[in-house]
């Protein structure tokens, strides 16, 4: 089995969110190089389905990228780090639509990005939902909400009103559960 050792870290930068290492590195073969690491906590990611089939997803400005996407709820508590996933999908749900899941299914655990970053997610089905209250951040000031059906999910994933890889890989997971 091939393994690439670690020879030192530096971290680069840091701020409440994230850790960024810079890596140097030995490959099997001998040779050296580089890793630079995102180190970010894991997140929840929410599959809120109402009891009409429909799915509630949030919309809002995402920095990076310049612009505003719909996608599933999610969220870390980066100042609670190690807190329960379901703990965390529970009070994320609320936090930005406003709904309670009396039932919560966890549908897996995925890598977001594994080729620079070791955050994981925790994929929930959030279901029998109630009306609570929201409690958004600063950071997601502007935030909607809505319910799509999945077949205007699965269009709009193809029109790029979608673009969240994490959203469509839980769609994935959610409809590996549904086969079982």
């Amino acid at each position: 089995m091939e393994t690439i050792k670690k020879l030192s870290r530096r971290t680069v930068y840091e701020n409440r969110w994230m850790k960024v290492h810079e890596d140097q590195v030995q490959f099997p073969d001998g040779s050296n190089g580089i890793y630079g690491i995102v180190d970010k906590e894991d997140f929840a990611l929410i599959i809120p389905r109402h009891a009409d089939g429909s799915f509630q997803l949030v919309q809002q400005y995402r920095y990076p990228v310049g612009a505003r996407y719909w996608e599933f709820p999610q969220g870390s508590w980066e100042t609670k780090p190690g807190t329960n996933p379901e703990k965390v999908a529970l009070g994320e749900l609320e936090e930005e639509t406003g709904y309670r899941a009396k039932s919560l299914t966890k549908l897996g655990n995925l890598f977001e990005a594994y080729g620079y970053s070791n955050q994981g997610m925790h994929v929930f089905l959030a279901t029998e939902l109630e009306v609570g209250q929201v409690n958004r951040d600063p950071g997601e000031q502007g935030m909607l909400t809505a319910a799509f059906s999945r077949e205007e999910i699965t269009r709009m994933i193809q029109s790029g009103e979608i673009k969240d890889a994490a959203t469509v890989a839980a769609l994935g997971l959610l409809a590996m559960s549904e086969q079982e």
